[in-house]
């Protein structure tokens, strides 16, 4: 069962509306802020009983290394984007809650955003009602190490090696490659893979309270081990598909595809598994 302090489950929900959704949208235009940053913190509509909620973004440009390490805190998720470019861009989402529109100011200037050698971030006083979300865009190879605790992990168009875990919230990945490494204790598991194959020492990630959906192509070539404990399994690819029965309890394929390739492994034990031919944006 999932657990959430309820003095900060208005946080988590926020969280789950943006890094579930996987909706972002990127500016063209980097001098026009209401541009630059449409589609982030933009989503984020607080309640919390009669509380006033308050909201910024914070935005700074810091040199790229060989690792970019990122602790999501109590609250917050984390999205990560590979692109063409030299730098590593970080955007936050600062959140606050307050009895007064005055006080939940004063509380995010407590809020210090920290980029080395982590990002996170550092409340100088001791407030209950606070958050901070990321995105964050990168050089396409760079090797992740993301924590968060209650917020969803999204990461596309990356090649590194990866290492990422969540405790409450979901995980979405598409266009990576590379050692990649994740879990999550209540969340959904969502990927997207596309070409011929894995690029990289493989894939694998694992949830405990969450459903696994991978999308690919029919011709992909890997070695793919998926399954679950307790719940349904479904699959459009017959090679990944299995007969179960009324005493058919779990379900767990471990075979090569197309001549195999390098190890895909999705596994849950209490959630749904769907395979999907046709790769779709998720």
């Amino acid at each position: 069962m999932m657990k959430i302090n309820s003095g900060n489950a208005f946080f988590v929900l926020a969280a789950a509306i943006l890094f579930l959704s996987g909706a972002t949208v990127f500016a063209q235009d980097k001098n026009d802020k209401s541009v630059k940053n449409r589609g982030f913190c933009e989503n984020y509509n607080y309640s919390s009983g009669d509380k006033v909620s308050y909201k910024e973004v914070r935005e700074t440009t810091v040199r790229a290394g060989s690792l970019l390490n990122v602790d999501g805190g109590r609250n917050g998720g984390i999205m990560v984007r590979g692109e063409e470019r030299s730098d590593v861009l970080i955007r936050a989402c600062v959140q606050t809650a307050a009895a007064t529109d005055e006080a939940a100011r004063a509380m995010a200037k407590n809020i210090r955003i920290e980029t080395s050698p982590n990002v996170r971030a550092e409340n100088s006083a001791d407030d209950a009602h606070w958050a901070v979300s990321y995105e964050i865009l990168v050089p396409r190879s760079t090797n992740l190490k993301l924590e968060a605790r209650n917020g969803g992990i999204s990461i596309s168009g990356v090649e590194g090696a990866m290492e990422f875990e969540t405790t409450n919230g979901g995980l979405h990945l598409s266009d990576i490659a590379g050692e990649v490494r994740g879990r999550t204790t209540n969340g959904g598991v969502h990927v997207a893979l596309s070409g011929g194959g894995w690029k990289g020492s493989g894939l694998d990630l694992q949830t405990t309270n969450g459903g696994v959906h991978l999308s690919m192509p029919e011709t992909y070539a890997a070695r793919v081990e998926t399954g679950t404990v307790n719940g349904g399994f479904k699959s459009d690819i017959a090679a990944l598909n299995v007969e179960r029965t009324e005493r058919t309890r779990g379900v767990r394929i471990n075979t090569e595809i197309n001549g195999g390739g390098a190890p895909i492994r999705l596994v849950t034990t209490n959630g749904g598994v769907k395979i999907s031919s046709a790769v779709k944006n998720l």
